[in-house]
């Protein structure tokens, strides 16, 4: 049982590491995808 709790204490941290890593990944990808589209109205 210790270990289990052990294991779980040390992968906490590089779990919540990874959705704070994703959700930037996200918002990186949606202002390209706003400048692409800003630069698509441009050339209309």
């Amino acid at each position: 049982m210790r270990k289990i709790v052990l294991a779980m204490m040390l992968a906490a941290p590089l779990l919540a590491s990874a959705c704070n890593t994703i959700a930037g990944l996200g918002k990186d990808v949606a202002t390209v995808g706003d400048v692409v589209t800003k630069s698509a109205e441009d050339t209309k």
